[in-house]
């Protein structure tokens, strides 16, 4: 009933946000499944899949020459891996407990600790699934050297980073609209199937075709990886700076939005889901 309130450090306080986002992504994480290792294998078994279809389909179809010159199965990594961060990212901070949540009636809690968690929970999984099966594919199948792997885990990063501000930015609508923002995610992580651009290489597409790509933010981190993972490739229809301005701009705009919606936030909001 009766409690005494202490002051905190600059420094407290923030060790104190960090342990609360550190036991939020560990639930987030485990919230999957269970298990730890089965929601990690479920992850690697997704990957894996992806791969295997993409690679029988560009077998069948015959354009595994219009790969780029050097690993076929790596050019398809390159797409497959920042594809599914993207939009796992998205989903996950989609899906995160908003301000009506009963967690939020825990004091510490609040919407942006549960959406760093969401999101930090997810980098987690794919970063995890990712070294997994490129540690399996070098050492049991094929060595391969990635020209520069600092800048190429930087794209994956910015494809998570691009995926949680978009995914921001519909968690803030959620609670007008929660039918309009269901359809509008399955649409989009759908269609990223194709205009994430991870089946072409963008230096080979004519000017009416790249403009049917270019707009996405993960067309162009998925070229700059290429770019980053090969010797021989330099991407010349595609830029850092888009992705990354797109991805900061929507950013703002859900942290905004996040925080008109929070002060009119409504128990009921819960039941329309």
């Amino acid at each position: 009933m009766f409690h005494k309130v202490t002051s905190r450090s600059g420094l407290q306080s923030a060790l104190a946000i960090a342990e609360l986002v550190y036991h939020a992504t560990v639930r987030s994480v485990r919230k999957s499944h269970g298990n730890a290792f089965m929601a990690l294998f479920n992850n690697i078994l997704t990957a894996v899949i992806f791969v295997l279809a993409f690679y029988i389909m560009f077998w069948a179809l015959g354009l595994k020459s219009a790969r780029i010159r050097g690993d076929f199965l790596l050019y398809m990594m390159t797409g497959i891996f920042l594809f599914l961060t993207h939009i796992k990212a998205l989903g996950a901070v989609v899906g995160a407990e908003g301000p009506s949540s009963p967690m939020m009636q825990h004091a510490p809690m609040n919407t942006i600790i549960s959406v760093t968690a969401a999101a930090l929970g997810s980098l987690y999984i794919q970063v995890l699934s990712m070294f997994v099966i490129l540690f399996v594919y070098h050492v049991g199948f094929t060595p391969f050297e990635i020209a520069e792997p600092i800048g190429a885990f930087a794209m994956l990063l910015l494809a998570w980073f691009t995926g949680v501000s978009i995914g921001l930015v519909l968690l803030a609508i959620k609670p007008w609209a929660p039918g309009f923002v269901s359809i509008f995610t399955t649409i989009y992580q759908r269609a990223n199937m194709i205009a994430s651009g991870k089946m072409f290489v963008a230096n080979s597409l004519p000017p009416f075709m790249l403009s049917m790509f270019d707009w996405n933010p993960l067309f162009h981190a998925i070229d700059q990886c290429r770019g980053f993972t090969f010797i021989n490739y330099f991407p010349r229809n595609s830029s850092l700076e888009y992705p990354l301005t797109v991805a900061v701009v929507l950013l703002l705009l859900g942290m905004m939005g996040e925080f008109y919606t929070r002060q009119y936030a409504s128990k009921s909001w819960e039941s329309r889901r």
